[in-house]
């Protein structure tokens, strides 16, 4: 079995999404008001039996739980993976496992060093750096760590680093898989970081990885990182830590920090065992990083609600670092480095001052209720529940059931036998891992899409079937990874090209397409079949979770512009698949051939079951 459905298979995706919004039954399958826009009726629904979800609403598409997380967390399906991967207890392979050349990847260390080198030039030495210099000196940089983090900028050009890479003698492949370079629309490479304040990413070994990049014009995501390639994983970096290492060892402890100027300030402050994550997703790759240094380890993450949900999601890390990790209470509206800016003294204190992520927990948890009122003293209970149940120590676990018994006024043994209720009610069976990590072993389906499959590898295998990629959308493909090989097809023709723009996890599967059985006659009229089918496939299956949503919320009086939303909608689907039909019966499938593809998916499918 692949990472993939290992992960798919211990995953609920009714686990996932109710962390974000808060679900009502509606008939077989689940409702909420849709965590991606704001809106007063629910339009986000939850179908459990096929482990997807869909926003009827603005959003208008929906999917499986990796396109959930990476929706919400704005993340790649990689890093979606590891999440849901850690979460579930399975150790997902390191990147360095599918590395067959040292000599080929350290070109593209080299690529970053120059690329790096070349944004600093530009930083310090240009009239197109001045902007940059400016921010830096507002932001309260000094030169000193403008030459230890080596600041660069990029200029506002669309290939004036891809022009001075390929005349150093390198190759658009390999500027391409380095991270330096994308495709474009037109299949012609460009430079991806434009008009950007850089901050380049190192390994621990002090070798250039990736590069971070801020923007300075409106409506641009403020932030962008290097793509995943075989040298760089968002997901398993840590920014400074080639700087801060030694330090972690001397002074046996780290603080992590989620941006890069929390870490430039804390350096330049003279709290030199700092890192940032990059973002709010902390992750199992990190923390192992950590913990070769220290077990130590204090969190402080932006005051804001994913700061919060990021510290929340590392009690479980207790485990995993087998110590207490602390938590820095930052004030309200703070930053790691305006606190340090304004005075190092108060980041001194609160760092001294920091509480163990399970009391953070708690604080978080009770601050929101009133425990006078019993029912919120149940919920606050049955939320620090599935806390505690991480706690593999014992003895810390029985004292914050004591703790929790004092705080709800529940006798401590209903509390235990509620702890055991709640791992019944979620079929979960704990085991443990050969780290001594608690794993979760509930088994849902895990749903293949054949049909998917063999379209994909039919394109894949020949080049010649690529015209038919414009016939296709990426709603077509509901499993995300499926979705995410299309998206790299799209954009490219070169399989290497291909296999680089794709994270690391989806490699084993994609060589599985590329090798599948597939019979090479009448390649056009199978791929013809294979295109309709799939946009079949998804009306149809948009079209039976709108019948029984509209039949659910007709039933329970729902809003009556929900349901002529939704009644308009499936009146544009049925006029789309009758346009389908249209096509498969006035010969668009180039004759009389139109059931090949067909018998060979159904085919397929009998035999995968």
């Amino acid at each position: 079995m692949s990472i993939i459905d290992e992960v798919k298979q211990k995953t609920d995706i009714i686990e996932i999404i109710s962390q974000y919004t808060k679900l009502t039954k509606a008939g077989k399958n689940l409702k909420g008001l849709c965590p991606f826009h704001s809106e007063k009726h629910g339009s986000f629904f939850i179908y459990p039996e096929q482990q997807t979800w869909h926003c009827f609403g603005a959003c208008n598409t929906g999917g499986d739980v990796f396109s959930f997380l990476m929706k919400q967390q704005n993340i790649g399906f990689g890093d979606s993976l590891r999440l849901l991967a850690e979460k579930a207890g399975i150790p997902v392979p390191s990147n360095v496992d599918h590395r067959e050349d040292k000599e080929k990847y350290e070109k593209l260390y080299q690529i970053n060093l120059a690329a790096a080198q070349y944004f600093y030039n530009i930083f310090l030495n240009t009239a197109s750096g001045e902007k940059a210099k400016i921010y830096a000196t507002k932001r309260g940089l000094i030169e000193k760590s403008i030459i230890d983090f080596q600041l660069g900028y990029s200029l506002n050009s669309r290939d004036a680093l891809k022009i001075y890479l390929l005349e150093k003698g390198y190759f658009d492949s390999e500027l391409i898989q380095a991270g330096v370079l994308t495709k474009g629309e037109m299949l012609d490479s460009h430079d991806i970081f434009r008009n950007r304040l850089m901050f380049p990413i190192l390994d621990i070994k002090g070798k250039f990885c990736g590069f971070g990049a801020r923007a300075f014009e409106e409506g641009q995501p403020k932030y962008i990182n290097s793509p995943q390639t075989p040298i760089f994983d968002k997901s398993g970096s840590l920014y400074g830590i080639n700087l801060a290492a030694s330090f972690i060892r001397k002074l046996d402890l780290a603080i992590l920090v989620e941006g890069y100027m929390d870490v430039i300030i804390a350096h330049q402050s003279g709290f030199p065992n700092v890192v940032a994550s990059m973002g709010t997703a902390i992750t199992e790759k990190q923390i192992n990083t950590l913990k070769k240094l220290t077990r130590n380890l204090i969190l402080a993450m932006d005051s804001d609600t994913a700061g919060e949900e990021s510290m929340l999601r590392c009690v479980s890390y207790e485990n995993l670092i087998g110590n207490e990790i602390r938590v820095v209470i930052l004030p309200a509206g703070k930053d790691p480095d305006d606190v340090i800016r304004s005075d190092k003294d108060t980041w001194q204190k609160l760092i001294e001052q920091a509480i163990p992520v399970i009391d953070y927990t708690f604080d978080i948890i009770t601050s929101k209720l009133d425990l006078n009122i019993d029912s919120n003293r149940i919920l606050a209970a049955n939320k620090l529940l599935e806390i505690i149940g991480k706690i593999t120590d014992p003895v810390r676990q029985g004292l914050y059931f004591h703790k929790l018994s004092v705080l709800t006024n529940i006798n401590e043994n209903n509390l235990l036998s509620a702890s055991k209720n709640i791992k019944d009610k979620y079929n979960i069976r704990d085991s443990k891992n050969s780290e001594g990590k608690v794993i979760s072993t509930c088994i849902h389906p895990v749903f293949s899409q054949p049909l998917e499959e063999y379209c994909l590898a039919l394109l894949l295998q020949f080049p010649k079937l690529r015209s038919f990629k414009n016939k296709l959308e990426a709603e077509y493909f509901e499993n995300s990874e499926n979705r995410e090989i299309f998206i790299a097809l799209s954009h490219n023709d070169d399989l290497n090209l291909i296999k680089n723009s794709l994270d690391y996890t989806i490699w084993e599967y994609l060589d599985k397409l590329i090798n599948k059985e597939v019979p090479s006659d009448k390649l056009e009229e199978k791929m013809a079949v294979c295109t309709l089918r799939l946009h079949e496939k998804c009306l149809r299956s948009l079209e039976l979770k709108r019948e029984v949503i509209f039949a659910t919320e007709a039933a329970s009086k729902g809003s009556i512009a929900g349901l002529t939303k939704l009644e308009e909608q499936g009146i544009e689907g049925s006029a789309q698949l009758r346009e389908v039909f249209s096509k498969k019966s006035t010969g668009g499938l180039h004759g009389g051939d139109s059931n090949e593809g067909r018998k060979y998916t159904d085919k397929q499918k009998n035999r995968e079951i």
